[in-house]
């Protein structure tokens, strides 16, 4: 049985908003400004006051920049906010001077001030962007948008969708978003909101017919709610993750996950009849929920179509050399229940406790934050292997700036192109990558919370 509910919590009565506004960029001709500034949305239900939010474009997600692989990016930034900000370019391999990370490739740009992030775009896929000045704030609060760069020729489909998934947490009484502070958020699984939404909507909802094909392209921009998706009335196969393509696109499994910052790419044919309803189904504490409603009117046919045929690979991406690759280990401690003995913060070493008290929680390899020297330096076009231990209770979603990765299975064989890998408590993972971008690339834990309170390093990458 499907609920629609509103909220989680008890606040069931809370509903969406309006869609965000798109930009699409033609070749020569790029939309050049977004400019991050207050506005407000109608996220509670009628009868609530607008939230007021942080965003681009005036709506949670941000304008949609959609432009052609191959296409070169610019984009001036305006911080029209009373606190500095930046963006980062969330899966695209970027020069790093254009990664928009405070501290580590630029300084955060002050309110009033601007900054001219300007780029090649060499894979299609669907990537993302959003703040990466106290992101576990900013990025809540609506600093994000899609970014979806097409392929030359795109997929035989009827029409595409791109899904944002979030969460807000709402203030029930008054529809404001609420509660920063929350220690808990910081040393447990994150923070989550109790209303869950699709491109700013609670209940989104879409017309479709029987034996129609979609492309949904499906990104998980919330903070550190792990969406566990089914489909109902919809059958279909993975054809990219985290905008990379397959070799061959897979059937969407009995359960789609999606870790924070992670995307999936899949098409999808209606197999519900005309006059009935089909659903992207979200699992939350063993309930069901439909998170996206599509009402079926009319056939587009009278027979499905055959199995899609893979999208064409992004150029340069093959990691070879493993028997002779870079080796490294990244060890992830702290957090409630566990802690950690001593870690060095600041330049000293401290204690769980102190730690806690500075609301830092985890280590990396000893470390509280980012530490002085890289987890490891890579020359140019050398292959890294990195085993990831979790000595935490809590899952992580591990991403990568700069590059993509392959899981090295225990048999040697590997896992499909991803920059962000869901890590469970005490689990032992092994990603191995080709370091072909030179620079500084931040490596942390995209439970957003969770990087403010420790959970960030850094590789080098020797030009």
């Amino acid at each position: 049985m499907i609920s629609r509910r509103s909220m989680l919590a008890g606040a069931a009565a809370m509903t969406g908003a309006s869609l965000a506004p798109r930009v699409t960029l033609s070749s020569g001709a790029p939309a050049e400004v977004l400019e991050a500034a207050l506005s407000e949305m109608q996220i509670a239900p009628e009868g609530y006051p607008k939230t007021g939010i942080w965003c681009y474009g005036g709506s949670v997600p941000g304008a949609e920049i959609r432009a052609r692989q191959g296409d070169r990016l610019q984009r001036r930034l305006i911080n029209a906010l009373d606190e500095p900000t930046s963006l980062h370019w969330h899966g695209i391999r970027i020069d790093n001077a254009m990664d928009g990370v405070p501290g580590v490739t630029q300084d955060a740009v002050p309110p009033g001030g601007e900054f001219l992030y300007e780029f090649d775009l060499p894979d299609a896929g669907t990537y993302w962007y959003h703040s990466h000045n106290k992101s576990y704030e900013q990025v809540a609060r609506g600093l994000q948008g899609a970014l979806i760069v097409e392929e030359p020729e795109g997929p035989d489909v009827d029409r595409e969708e791109v899904l944002v998934l979030d969460d807000f947490r709402l203030d029930p009484e008054t529809g404001q978003i609420a509660d920063f502070g929350n220690m808990h958020d910081f040393s447990h699984g994150g923070r989550l909101g109790n209303i869950a939404v699709t491109n700013g909507i609670f209940n989104a909802s879409f017309s479709t017919q029987q034996h129609e094909r979609l492309r949904l392209r499906l990104l998980n921009t919330a903070n550190a709610r792990v969406f566990e998706l089914q489909l109902q009335g919809l059958d279909g196969w993975i054809v990219a993750l985290d905008g990379m393509p397959l070799e061959v696109p897979r059937p969407v499994p009995d359960t789609l996950r999606l870790a924070p910052a992670q995307r999936a790419d899949i098409i999808v044919d209606v197999t519900a009849e005309d006059g009935g309803e089909a659903h992207l189904v979200r699992l939350d504490r063993g309930d069901a929920f439909s998170h996206v409603l599509f009402t079926v009117e009319g056939k587009a046919s009278e027979n499905r179509r055959p199995t899609p045929a893979p999208l064409p690979p992004n150029p340069d991406m093959a990691v070879t050399g493993l028997d002779d690759a870079l080796r490294s280990t990244l060890q992830m401690e702290g957090g409630a229940m566990r802690g950690f003995g001593s870690a060095r913060m600041d330049g000293r070493e401290v204690g769980f406790r102190e730690a806690a008290q500075s609301m830092k929680f985890w280590a990396m390899n000893g470390n509280v934050g980012m530490p002085e020297d890289p987890l490891l330096i890579a020359d140019r076009g050398q292959t890294v292997r990195v085993m990831l231990q979790n000595d935490t209770m809590f899952p992580h979603a591990m991403h990568l700036h700069g590059h993509h990765f392959r899981e090295v299975h225990a048999d040697g064989t590997l896992g499909p192109m991803r920059d962000t890998l869901l890590m469970f408590g005490d689990e032992k993972r092994e990603i191995a990558f080709m370091a072909h971008n030179p620079g500084d690339w931040v490596f942390h834990c995209h439970m957003l919370t969770h990087a403010y309170a420790g959970m960030m390093t850094r590789i080098k990458v020797r030009s």
